[in-house]
């Protein structure tokens, strides 16, 4: 018998449905200077924020039936598979921070992709023995990793999950079916796009029989994925891991024409969630809260944040004084993580040592007022035992982030990828996009003849910045829920977003549409066309190399308020933070 609750979420999705070309066509476009201007939405009971409208309704669907925030967090995830395919999905990882508001527990999960157990560190190098050029590692199944986002939301649900497994897969089940608006940013993307198109599948779904993109408003079906859902929603992760699904993963990985991968059946039904250590650091009397290694985002906004402890960044206000501040911490906080990041299993990262305060206010104490130090080099800090790596960049892209708050306070904050836009441009006969997210790892595995802390390994997990954030309070209580894309400039973009509602006191809305901005320990990039290019003479005279780029960030930010929650979606991307 259909339950009441489920009833209401169909009924509830099919009127979404009725109105979704005209939801998905108000929202921006991808370019920064093409933000939408937004309110911060205003709820008392609880909250969602996604990157599309349409997956975060089901997520307030879900909430609305009684669910928790991990049930919320799912159903968005799912549906966010079906209309921001090019950037997370089922066949990718995830990062998950949980906040259990009964057991007072925070939880960080780790769905982070794994390397098969054939990839050896001279993957990404070519004939000659050089680094292989990004796009070539990235097309084909050499570059793709044993996904891990639905054993992710599969654990999560058993632990904190209150509605019906399959009941989260019905949103993105109806959507599959019955078609949804392809909005502008995903007509742009695809119509940008060029290596996709050689995916017969991919472009038999994504573009007419001229090449050209989905138009803005056509109405897209996607009944392959749907048969994939409703598997999934019966038979769960065994499906994917072990059954058909896992057979057509391998077979997709393995079959590619010019730059086929390794992976085997075995390495999927190998694959396992990590529980890790959550890292936290206090700021402005907050504690704030993220996931460890293999992730690199905690360590470096907190080490970003407790550069700037002992400045009066409130009082300096936003402006080019704040950001040289800002993007002199950020360079100290990526020197280190291009030396110490990286998996735990394979590499001894020093965390406490890396955000011991006492170590980061001597990393701080460096900083000049007057003029920039150009490239910062890697500290030594404490309880750091025998370290003979040398340091590694890697490249990291596209993303999506998911935070939500739940009616008994429990929160998720989750960030989730199939890493560069499109990920490794292959399409399983079962309907998602597989990651590349192998090439996260440092394509250059020894530098200076030492071993890269990020190199590729077998069953390794590739370093990322993904940096899913929740904030307490002085008194310990739930504070804020925050995360972003933006491959390695997620760091700047979430640490921005804190330093803008911490220090400055705008409302999320307002944190996560300002300007972006930072330096990931090579020029102080701005953001084109945004309040910090106009910040660029003063920078210069301070000795700042200044880039103005695109810094097309998708924070989400959900902050508890005495009335209840603010929350706000970033203007860049086309998503809504929403509640009841």
């Amino acid at each position: 018998m259909t339950s009441p609750s489920r009833i209401a979420l169909a009924l509830a999705l099919a009127g979404l449905l009725a109105s979704g070309a005209a939801v998905a066509q108000t929202q921006a476009p991808e370019a920064a200077t093409g933000r939408a201007v937004k309110q911060a939405g205003v709820t008392t009971r609880y909250m969602a924020a996604a990157a599309n409208p349409l997956a975060t309704e089901a997520g307030r669907l879900a909430l609305r039936a009684g669910g928790s925030a991990i049930d919320a967090a799912i159903a968005t995830q799912l549906v966010l598979n079906l209309v921001e395919p090019q950037s997370s999905g089922v066949g990718g990882g995830a990062f998950m921070v949980v906040w259990d508001a009964g057991a007072r527990k925070l939880t960080t999960l780790d769905g982070r992709e794994t390397a098969p157990a054939a990839a050896k560190p001279d993957r990404f190098l070519g004939p000659d023995g050089k680094p292989m050029k990004f796009m070539d590692a990235v097309v084909g199944g050499r570059s793709v990793g044993v996904p891990g986002t639905l054993k992710l939301m599969e654990e999560a649900h058993r632990r904190w999950g209150k509605l019906p497994w399959a009941m989260l897969f019905q949103p993105a089940i109806d959507l599959a079916e019955g078609g949804f608006a392809v909005s502008p940013r995903l007509n742009g993307l695809l119509a940008r796009e060029t290596a996709l198109k050689t995916d017969p599948r991919a472009r038999a779904l994504y573009y007419d029989e001229a090449g050209q993109a989905r138009p803005v408003g056509y109405r897209l079906r996607h009944p392959a994925f749907a048969a994939t859902l409703r598997g999934l929603a019966m038979h769960g992760s065994a499906l994917f891991y072990e059954g058909p699904i896992a057979d057509d993963i391998v077979a997709t990985v393995r079959s590619h024409a010019t730059n086929p991968g390794d992976m085997t059946l075995a390495d999927l039904s190998g694959y396992r969630v990590v529980e890790r250590e959550p890292v936290c650091g206090p700021y402005r009397g907050a504690t704030v809260c993220g996931m460890g290694p293999p992730s690199s985002g905690a360590v470096a906004v907190l080490q970003i944040l407790g550069a700037l402890q002992g400045k009066d960044l409130a009082a300096m206000g936003p402006g080019p004084e704040a950001l040289h501040w800002f993007s002199e911490a950020g360079r100290l906080a990526f020197a280190d993580r291009a030396l110490y990041l990286g998996d735990p299993a394979f590499v001894d990262v020093p965390v406490a040592g890396l955000i011991d305060p006492a170590y980061v206010a001597s990393r701080a104490a460096t900083i000049s007022p007057d003029k920039s130090m150009g490239r910062a080099k890697a500290g030594e800090p404490p309880m750091k035992k025998t370290f003979n790596f040398a340091p590694g960049e890697g490249v990291e892209y596209g993303t999506s982030h998911i935070s939500v708050i739940d009616a008994a306070d429990n929160a998720v904050a989750m960030t989730t990828t199939i890493e560069d836009g499109s990920g490794a441009r292959l399409m399983t006969r079962s309907g998602f996009l597989l990651n590349n997210e192998l090439t996260d790892f440092n394509f250059a595995p020894i530098e200076d003849g030492k071993p890269v802390a990020n190199r590729v390994e077998p069953g390794k997990r590739p370093r990322s910045s993904m940096a899913p954030t929740i904030v307490f309070d002085k008194d310990g209580k739930l504070a804020a829920v925050v995360g972003s894309p933006g491959g390695s400039l997620i760091i700047n973009y979430v640490a921005k977003t804190l330093v803008a509602m911490l220090d400055w006191k705008m409302d999320p809305q307002g944190a996560v549409d300002f300007s972006n901005m930072g330096s990931r320990n090579g020029p102080t990039e701005v953001e084109k066309g945004a309040e910090a290019e106009a910040w660029t003479a003063a920078l210069q005279a301070k000795g700042h190399e200044v880039r103005a780029i695109e810094m097309t960030s998708g924070a989400q930010a959900i902050l508890v308020t005495p009335q209840g929650f603010t929350g706000g979606a970033d203007g860049r991307r086309e998503g809504v933070a929403i509640g009841d």
